[in-house]
């Protein structure tokens, strides 16, 4: 008979020690190790079985070409690569409230059209996921919802009953009654996953799995269920606000780069076709302090809003406040600015703000954000109808960026009628082409004699 032993387990990234420490010596995390009972290894070895015959030519293997569900939801398709894929497990992650639960029970509206689907619930009673459903108006007959809690009778019940899509809502309060520890613990977590992973494969059923965040905002024990399913996504955005981004972090079946975005409203998540328009919704008109960029998130442009206010300090280290922009990048600019063009800002508070609750993370927002500083430093508004990107380098130069013809597209469509974009990228469009006004600058000194 097998033995037990206790082990104990960082449930951050997995590591597992004989002793409990203080500090994850893998990760660095602190009071993260967690006791956990396994059963030792068998001391008689075992005879593996040769399994050369089931090795398979990839000419040989066969698949359906459509291999996809359509969710119904343009952004989500999006961002899963076109669809759900058969037989995929996804792992869907936000902060408490932020709809994780409503954009699934939504598109069981859409897919019960065609597909029958599972419904586990392991936090609300299947009365609480009635009422939810008649507020966002799923009636589908093709619905189908179990309240459960033991990750083996949920498995065993997928297999009998062969849904065409399973969601288990949430994987923390999911448990192996052969695990001794809670659920929710890392253990009971990692063998839970696996458990319906296998059941995914085995029959071909796409099942989506909704996870909790930990107070850092990842997914609780993320090291050890990323590489067990084929698609993370994350849900961002303020419990507060009414846009939610959802972004994907790992995907088997398409590009990591692509967003999705939605509003919250009282009927549940609507996707937003326009992004551009969404975030650039109430700009402020003859206010200095405000540029606009585009960024590239995947194959889609983006219009956002830069905001800077530059204010004088009340205390002896001035503040440097970034939302949305990356706070080690705003002091490179704030860096070159002193430097190679003599702007003191040892005296000035710097607040940096993206509006929307928009993040911006590539390097084509530098311009703007530096455009944006300039003019709340001397206040003087830049032009309403005037876009830039381009990234800035140590010598203040203007570097190229990628996708230059997508960026002045989504511009003027918009309606913007002045691009300020870096010189290089001159040689790879033809200005004949656009009813915009292309400037090319190789300097941060040439742009910002454009607002005087």
């Amino acid at each position: 008979m097998a033995k037990s032993k206790t082990v104990y387990t960082c449930n951050q990234c997995g590591f597992e020690s004989s002793k409990w420490n203080g500090k994850c010596p893998s990760c660095n995390a602190w009071n993260s190790f967690e006791e956990t009972i396994t059963a030792s290894a068998r001391t008689s070895a075992s005879i593996s079985a040769d399994l050369s015959d089931n090795i398979l030519e990839l000419s040989d293997i066969q698949y359906d070409t459509d291999i996809r569900y359509d969710t119904g939801l343009n952004e989500l398709n999006r961002v899963l690569g076109g669809g759900l894929v058969k037989g995929s497990i996804v792992l869907l992650g936000g902060e408490p409230g932020i709809g994780k639960s409503t954009i699934l029970l939504q598109i069981c509206q859409f897919l019960g059209e065609e597909h029958s689907i599972l419904y586990v619930s392991g936090e609300e009673s299947a009365r609480q996921l009635k009422i939810r459903a008649e507020r966002l108006g799923v009636d589908t007959e093709n619905l189908y919802i179990l309240p459960a809690n033991d990750a083996e009778a949920v498995s065993e019940t997928i297999k009998n009953s062969k849904p065409d899509i399973a969601i288990i809502d949430s994987i923390q309060t999911m448990s192996i009654n052969s695990i001794s520890s809670s659920p929710g613990s890392l253990t009971q977590v990692r063998e839970c996953t696996n458990l319906f992973m296998h059941t995914a494969k085995e029959y071909e059923i796409p099942t989506v799995i909704i996870g909790h965040v930990n107070k850092d905002g990842a997914i609780a024990g993320p090291k050890v269920m990323e590489h067990i399913v084929d698609a993370v996504l994350y849900f961002e955005g303020e419990r507060h606000q009414s846009y939610r981004i959802l972004r994907a972090v790992k995907n088997r079946f398409g590009s990591t780069n692509e967003i999705g975005v939605f509003e919250m409203i009282d009927k549940g998540l609507r996707q937003v076709e326009n992004p551009s328009q969404m975030l650039l919704a109430g700009r402020p008109v003859n206010v200095s302090g405000t540029c606009v960029t585009c960024i590239m998130e995947g194959t889609r442009p983006i219009l956002a809003e830069v905001q800077t206010l530059a204010s004088k300090t009340s205390y002896s280290v001035p503040r440097r406040t970034s939302t949305g922009f990356d706070f080690n990048r705003l002091s490179i600019i704030i860096a070159v600015l002193e430097k190679r063009l003599g702007i003191f800002m040892g005296t000035l508070d710097i607040f940096v703000n993206i509006v929307g609750g928009f993040r911006l993370d590539e390097p084509a927002g530098d311009l703007a954000v530096a455009m944006s500083l300039y003019s709340g430093i001397i206040d003087k508004p830049v032009n309403d109808g005037i876009i830039a990107f381009g990234e800035i380098g140590l010598g203040g130069e203007i570097r190229s960026v990628s996708h230059i013809v997508q960026r002045i597209n989504e511009a003027q469509r918009m309606g913007f009628n002045t691009c300020i974009v870096p010189k290089q990228s001159l040689s790879l469009i033809s200005e004949k082409d656009y009813n915009i006004n292309i400037i090319g600058v190789n300097s941060l000194k040439q742009a910002f004699s454009l607002l005087d």
